[in-house]
C-alpha cells in the first residue's frame, strides 16, 4: 500500500517538475552565449545571481523530491522481491514408494476377449492376358 502511494507521488512530482521546467523563461546565457554568442563580459561566463522565482524553486524542490522518491522506491522494491535461486530451495520432501495394502487381493490381469469377425476376401483379379503378337510373314 505504501509502495503504491509513493509511486503515485512520484508520478505527480514528475508532472509538476516537467511543468516547472517548461514554463521557465530562457535566460539567454546558455552554452552558446559563453563562447562568444551574446556577450563577452565576465558575468556571461559565470552568470549573474538572480533571486529565484517560484518556478526556479519548484524545479529545485521537484528534482530533490524526485531523486529521494526514486531512491526510496528502489530500496523498497529490492526488499520485497529478492530473487531466489532454484538451488536454494532444496529438494524438499520426495514422495516415497508405498506398497499397496496387503488386505486387498491382487487381481490378475485378464486377457482381452478375442472376437473373430468373419473376414471375406475378394477374388483375386488377374490381369487380362493379351494374345501373342504375330508378325506378318513376307
Amino acid at each position: 500500500m505504501l509502495y503504491t502511494f509513493l509511486l503515485v507521488l512520484l508520478v505527480i512530482d514528475c508532472i509538476v517538475l516537467m511543468l516547472a521546467i517548461l514554463l521557465q523563461s530562457g535566460k539567454g546565457t546558455g552554452l552558446a552565449a559563453s563562447f562568444g554568442g551574446a556577450s563577452s563580459s565576465p558575468d556571461a561566463l559565470i552568470g549573474i545571481r538572480q533571486a529565484g522565482n517560484l518556478l526556479t524553486k519548484a524545479s529545485w524542490w521537484g528534482g530533490g523530491i524526485f531523486l529521494g522518491l526514486c531512491f526510496v522506491l528502489q530500496l523498497m522494491s529490492t526488499h520485497t522481491s529478492a530473487p531466489r535461486s532454484v538451488l536454494e530451495k532444496g529438494l524438499g520432501t520426495q514422495p516415497q514408494n508405498v506398497a499397496p495394502p496387503t488386505s486387498a487381493p491382487a487381481v490378475p490381469l485378464e486377457p482381452a476377449p478375442t472376437t473373430t469377425a468373419p473376414t471375406t476376401t475378394a477374388p483375386a483379379r488377374t490381369p487380362a492376358t493379351k494374345p501373342p503378337a504375330t508378325t506378318p510373314k513376307r
